[in-house]
């Protein structure tokens, strides 16, 4: 009897929470401590732990309050429903974010793929398709057995401009070789000059000799610099012409050329299928050919007309051009063979020719630095 007593006492003297777990003071107070740290603290529900480092997979994230939670069924604690809400009202406390989304992103991701690989093979079957039918146009052509639409006038027009082109070229590359020839003699009468004077100081009995020969190679190497600009000025005018505006223009032809042999294709693909059955598969074939058809007929005739604007550009321009740079090119060749020095810096002045000053062409003494 009296160890029941003395049992039911002891009993009554251990305090059970709800879950019939033992609780002590310290228990008490560090659950006491454990909420002040978290109401005045950081929000420890967003914070995680990652094994691996940086970007690691999302098997490698441990969230802080399962560590929290796995504590307290070690020690037989759960945290009560006020207490949770007690921390949840307290102001900077946020709640995780919601993860219900992750699985929709591979979706998505799966299906821009998906859409991204259709487009592109559809690319690639149309590419193949319009090439199969411009090369069987192609070789239709050369061997006689397709038809061709052309243009007389056109066609005759870009034939001159080709044979234009070949000889401006040939222009071009003579005045180069001018150019290099009479900078190289310019060279050598400044040279020449300067030997002469050198010889006309070392020399008494032969100084007033070659001293005058020596300021007229000075003066027919400073009259030699003069015209080399005017001939800079002529090629550098012919190469603009030559290789920048008449290859636009050549090259707005390659691309009517190529668009005008599509334009051929389609018309024999629809010819074709026209001369063919006339069932209901047939038909929808039929319709399609004649919307490629319409697309490059539209596409032919635009840079058709392209073609011709620009044709017809391009020889005013070539005029007006030609016209400027052979006026210079006679007047100074002139005037520096009949050794008119005025008349040559006026040529120069005359179409807007300037001249590098005397060592511009060589460093400074930073760049050499």
């Amino acid at each position: 009897m009296t160890d029941s007593i003395l049992s039911k006492a002891a009993t009554m003297e251990i305090p059970i929470n709800s879950n019939g777990d033992s609780r002590t003071a310290e228990d008490d107070s560090l659950e006491q401590d454990l909420q002040q740290v978290m109401v005045s603290g950081p929000n420890l529900n967003e914070t995680s732990i990652v094994s691996g480092g940086y970007g690691g997979a999302a098997e490698g994230i441990i969230p802080t309050s399962s560590i929290k939670d796995i504590r307290s069924k070690s020690r037989g604690i759960t945290p009560s429903h006020s207490a949770a809400s007690r921390i949840a009202n307290q102001p900077g406390h946020y709640p995780a974010p919601s993860m219900h989304h992750s699985n929709s992103n591979p979706m998505m991701s799966e299906e821009a793929t998906r859409g991204v690989a259709v487009e592109k093979f559809d690319s690639v079957k149309k590419w193949s398709i319009n090439t199969y039918k411009c090369t069987k146009q192609m070789f239709s052509e050369r061997f006689g057995r397709g038809t061709k639409t052309v243009d007389l006038e056109l066609e005759a027009q870009i034939d001159v401009l080709r044979e234009t082109k070949l000889k401006y070229e040939r222009i071009l590359r003579l005045a180069r070789e001018l150019t290099n020839h009479f900078y190289n003699m310019v060279q050598t009468q400044q040279a020449l000059g300067d030997t002469f004077a050198d010889l006309s100081q070392k020399s008494p009995e032969l100084q007033d000799e070659f001293g005058y020969n020596a300021e007229t190679q000075r003066l027919l190497c400073k009259n030699g610099e003069t015209l080399l600009g005017a001939i800079n000025f002529f090629v550098s005018s012919i190469n603009t012409l030559v290789n920048k505006t008449m290859e636009d223009t050549l090259m707005t032809i390659k691309m009517y050329e190529n668009a005008r042999l599509e334009f051929d294709a389609y018309r024999t693909d629809l010819e074709e299928l026209s001369a063919g059955p006339r069932d209901a598969a047939a038909m929808v074939r039929i319709e399609m050919a004649q919307q490629q058809y319409q697309i490059h007929k539209d596409k032919y005739e635009r840079l058709r007309s392209d073609v011709t604007i620009k044709l017809k550009f391009l020889e005013e321009n070539k005029v007006k051009v030609m016209h400027k740079q052979l006026l210079l090119f006679h007047n100074a060749i002139s005037a520096y063979f009949a050794g008119n020095q005025q008349q040559l810096e006026q040529t120069l002045r005359q179409f807007n020719v300037k001249l590098k000053p005397p060592g511009s062409d060589k460093p400074s003494w930073l760049e050499e630095q």
